[in-house]
């Protein structure tokens, strides 16, 4: 198998496999922070702004980074309370987040960038929409289309989870026990390479914003949908384990829904170049606003 370097437009060092479904980031690009939010940046193009999802961080797009670095500029971010940005001072409901996203980007002078999230990231794409502050949307699993709040979890596993911890990265060091720790999210965890998985699992013990942010999420419905009026490409894959794919009157007018075989809640490792695909077209500027009825 033939190995290469590719060198982006801004210097960034990208590792890809030919004759692979995987390409990534290997030399990763230096963290940098704007309105408290930590982010990585690389390549050059149309900006498109990746926001992950409850309990995961902006490594989830990094089987991605590497094929977007090459059209886009690429913003991967830790939403406010998880990775390496510091909770809000604020109640972190979607509409919050999104209004602490939208602080970052103006602080480094992105207006109206391409957006695309996965569950609760998507949610938080959906306000930023709405208040006319994105140029198109990729939504996977999108949080907030539920038809009624979720309410309180019956099962606090992540309590667990924190009270567990030695003992849980531990197990998650044994291919078995890790695969079935990530099968609630991904739909195939045998892609995941095991350092991966690790800091997945990590990560979603340790977020100090999962509470707020679970208990807000789950307290909501995404409202007012019909003010999002740029090109919306929903993505649901058949192996989603954690939410149900939204009805029709529960989507934005217009919008486009997929649902794909073999993908699963957090999809970027099922199919690393589907979903590269997905978020390309979807951020494209050939994909026009759909015309609207007067």
């Amino acid at each position: 198998m033939k190995r290469w370097w590719d060198v982006g437009p801004r210097g960034d060092r990208i590792w890809s496999t030919r004759g692979s479904r995987r390409s990534w980031v290997a030399d990763r690009p230096r963290e940098q922070r704007a309105a408290g939010i930590a982010f990585e940046r690389l390549g050059e193009g149309p900006p498109l702004v990746l926001v992950h999802g409850l309990g995961a961080t902006r490594a989830i797009w990094r089987p991605q980074l590497g094929r977007l670095a090459r059209e886009r500029d690429v913003i991967a971010l830790d939403m406010p309370g998880f990775g390496a940005s510091p909770t809000l001072g604020e109640a972190p409901t979607p509409w919050a987040l999104g209004a602490a996203v939208s602080r970052m980007c103006a602080e480094i002078g992105v207006d109206r960038p391409h957006l695309a999230g996965n569950s609760l990231g998507g949610w938080v794409a959906l306000e930023m929409a709405k208040r006319q502050e994105a140029s198109s949307l990729c939504l996977i699993s999108p949080a907030g289309l539920w038809r009624r709040p979720l309410g309180p979890r019956n099962l606090d596993s992540r309590r667990w989870g924190r009270r567990l911890r030695p003992l849980i990265m531990a197990l998650a060091r044994v291919r078995p026990a890790r695969e079935a720790m990530l099968r609630t999210s991904i739909g195939r965890p045998d892609q995941v390479p095991a350092a991966d998985g690790r800091a997945m699992i990590a990560a979603w013990i340790d977020a100090p914003g999962y509470d707020a942010a679970n208990a807000e999420m789950r307290r909501h419905v995404a409202t007012d949908l019909d003010r999002i009026s740029v090109p919306t490409t929903i993505v649901w894959g058949a192996l989603d384990r954690l939410v149900g794919a939204p009805r029709p009157e529960r989507r934005p007018p217009d919008s486009r829904f997929l649902q794909l075989e073999d993908l699963g809640h957090t999809p970027n490792w099922d199919d690393p170049d589907l979903i590269a695909d997905l978020l390309l077209e979807a951020s494209s500027q050939r994909v026009a606003a759909p015309a609207r009825a007067e």
